[in-house]
């Protein structure tokens, strides 16, 4: 008599399952195919500003096939998988990465499987738990590459969540450049000045600022980027806003000021660099400068896996504000 087959390999998954509710749902996995993975979770990361407008409901229709995580499930509002901040470790495929600690674009999912080629393994150096920041950090280079500063540059960069601070960590590497962070929190000015940045609140920023990026997400913090920007500047806009409308200031000083508002989205490899980068030659630099243990400071909190749909309503609601990143660990 033959042994009876293995049980088949069963997953949890988190899914928005409507506008303001989600849930932890179990998942058979298929067989392993032919040049997959697969990839036990140890960790993954919350992004606030995006998986914050899915929770609520607030992807807009004309953008829901732009706005498609890699490996999403399901359609907005939901019944949606969705997430892309995965730091797991590859216990099943090709024989080169068995046991290795990598990256992938991926929901939050205790076991998934995917191609080898969408895993990128983390530089020596790297912390899995520090991992998590890898999709934001990519974000601010791309930027950072969309902006062109210029060395000895006064950079303003209007709201301190994740994102804004590590485009001025960024930014304050440059030779000569004078970096200022500007938030309505005034308990971010500890972690601005460790990350090598200048600190102030709307109403003390300093003027005159050569590029301006604004991280913020609301309205009120545009109008600030605008009014912080000196002739001719650059102001660039990180924020998503969904299906939110944004009064955005286009009097006042705006044309004779000369300035240009510009979008920057990661979606897309930055012109400059789009020649001569891949995506995941970009996402390796990012992983590639997660070393500096400071940025650290930037993961602000962690909670076990089962308690993600309460993570998630937590976030997405207006009490939230002390937050940075949202780590969440999963059993090993």
């Amino acid at each position: 008599m033959s042994s009876p087959s293995p049980s088949p390999n069963t997953a949890q998954a988190c899914w928005t399952v409507a506008p303001g509710h989600a849930e932890i749902r179990e998942e058979t996995l298929p067989s392993l195919g032919d040049g997959e993975v697969r990839v036990r979770t140890l960790h993954t990361g919350v992004s606030r500003g995006t998986e914050g407008l899915v929770f609520r409901g607030e992807v807009p229709v004309s953008e829901a096939q732009r706005m498609r995580a890699p490996f999403q499930v399901g359609e907005f509002p939901g019944p949606v998988k969705y997430g892309y901040v995965n730091v797991g470790v590859v216990e099943a495929g090709p024989a080169d990465l068995l046991g290795r600690t990598v990256f992938c674009l991926y929901p939050h999912q205790t076991v998934y499987q995917v191609p080898a080629h969408a895993v990128v393994p983390l530089p020596p150096g790297v912390p899995p738990a520090r991992a998590v920041l890898a999709a934001n950090l990519e974000t601010a280079i791309n930027a950072l590459w969309d902006a062109s500063p210029r060395l000895g540059d006064r950079i303003a960069v209007v709201g301190g969540g994740t994102l804004g601070l590590l485009v001025a960590w960024l930014a304050a590497r440059l030779p000569g450049c004078e970096v200022q962070v500007i938030d309505t929190e005034a308990g971010r000015a500890d972690v601005a000045a460790a990350l090598g940045a200048g600190f102030a609140l709307p109403g003390d920023a300093r003027t005159e600022a050569d590029l301006v990026v604004h991280t913020s997400g609301q309205g009120a913090g545009l109008a600030t980027a605008l009014r912080l920007a000196a002739f001719e500047a650059t102001v660039l806009e990180l924020s998503w806003y969904g299906n939110r409308a944004v009064p955005v200031p286009l009097g006042e000083a705006f044309h004779s000021q000369r300035l240009t508002l510009k979008s920057s989205q990661v979606g897309h490899v930055a012109t400059p660099q789009r020649g001569r980068w891949s995506h995941r030659r970009r996402l390796e630099l990012a992983l590639s400068l997660l070393t500096d243990p400071v940025l650290d400071r930037l993961i602000t909190h962690s909670a076990p896996f089962h308690e993600l749909p309460q993570v998630l309503k937590h976030l997405a609601g207006p009490s939230a504000t002390g937050t940075l990143c949202h780590r969440i660990d999963y059993p090993i």
